[in-house]
């Protein structure tokens, strides 16, 4: 994923952070908020789009654009470094194929060990009953 330089279609824009931090906060602009318009990226596949739709659908706006945000630090340039971070972790997430499941059976042993524990439990029930 991170061979993809999305720099130029990500757009950045900077608010004041809430939270405690005193007078800072009421006058700096540290929190970094990132977009990303997932249906006009001239960078992935339609494949890839209908993906980051399915998996990140609840991160995706109206507006068809993935938002994220850092308010983390205490200035803007490693709120943004850290929201760009955060952005190629989740793509690379979601556009990772889940491994496929192989189906396994319980051993013998498993088996007889579960009936064991099922028939100790209903020995000590059936004693309370006398």
């Amino acid at each position: 994923m991170e061979d993809r330089d999305f720099r130029s279609e990500l757009h950045f824009s900077a608010s004041r952070s809430s939270g405690p931090g005193g007078q800072h906060v009421n006058k700096v602009s540290t929190k970094m908020e990132l977009r990303f318009h997932v249906a006009s990226s001239e960078l992935l596949s339609d494949a890839e789009k209908e993906l980051i739709a399915e998996k990140l659908g609840a991160r995706i706006n109206a507006a068809g654009e993935l938002v994220l945000v850092s308010q983390s630090e205490r200035s803007q340039l490693q709120n943004r470094e850290k929201v760009t971070e955060k952005f190629y972790t989740l793509l690379a997430r979601a556009l990772t194929p889940r491994k496929k499941r192989t189906p396994t059976r319980p051993s013998r042993a498993s088996k007889e060990e579960r009936l064991e524990v099922k028939r100790q439990q209903s020995e000590k029930k059936e004693r309370r009953r006398l």
